[in-house]
């Protein structure tokens, strides 16, 4: 497991947009009072999308936001992955996956790009506005190789797609996410060739709720 610290430079100090403490009260409230702290994996959640990372002081704030010692605050926040513990790029977080479908399938190249365009793995470039890391599976293995860009999937990549969703980034754009391919989630490329009947899926083959003796209609599940 690797180790995960602390950014060495922080911030002074953090606080709760109003947005995000509406969001954040929104979440505890699905709690019992004296579970308040089940909530803190959204509330973390919610700071990362507000500041872009999670800070000290933020860690701070949530652990008094949910009366729990800070350092339980800080042992979820390290723990796991998908929390960011030092500033990435404004412009785009580039989590490039090189497990081994993807490594087979050519995110070597993907990373080469990374490298050249942006800098470092794990590291800040220079004008601040791009991060890039390589990550374990995200889960897309059909699609290799991919890469999760902020909050979307990039997938079926080559080099020179990842160097034109940077470029596009830079200038300001927002690249489509998806397959570039043109597949639909984890279909064969070039289409379904099993289960194309739509009944299959779209519910009009399903029967009618029978409603029982003596009592109210049954009720579908919500």
């Amino acid at each position: 497991m690797s180790v995960r610290r602390l950014a060495k430079v922080q911030p002074d100090s953090f606080a709760f947009s109003k947005a995000t403490m509406q969001k954040a009260e929104w979440w505890i409230a699905k709690y019992p009072a004296d579970r308040r702290q089940s909530a803190v994996i959204p509330i973390l959640w919610l700071v990362q999308k507000q500041e872009g990372w999670v800070s000290e002081p933020a860690i701070r704030a949530i652990a008094a936001l949910l009366d729990m010692p800070t350092i339980r605050v800080l042992e979820v926040a390290t723990f796991y992955t998908m929390f960011q513990l030092e500033p990435v790029g404004t412009a785009a977080l580039i989590q490039v996956c090189g497990t081994t479908p993807c490594m087979l399938r050519g995110s070597g190249e993907l990373m080469r790009v990374c490298k050249e365009k942006i800098g470092p793995k794990d590291q800040l470039s220079a004008d601040g506005r791009f991060t890039w890391q390589e990550v374990e599976c995200l889960g897309a293995c059909a699609n290799a190789p991919m890469a999760q860009i902020n909050d979307y999937y990039f997938e079926d990549l080559t080099a020179e797609d990842m160097a034109g969703i940077i470029d596009d980034f830079a200038a300001g754009k927002a690249p489509q996410p998806g397959s570039r391919v043109g597949r639909a989630s984890s279909e064969p490329e070039g289409g379904a060739i099993t289960l194309t009947d739509p009944k299959l899926y779209d519910g009009s083959a399903a029967k009618p709720i029978k409603t029982l003796p003596n009592s109210a209609p049954a009720k579908e599940p919500a």
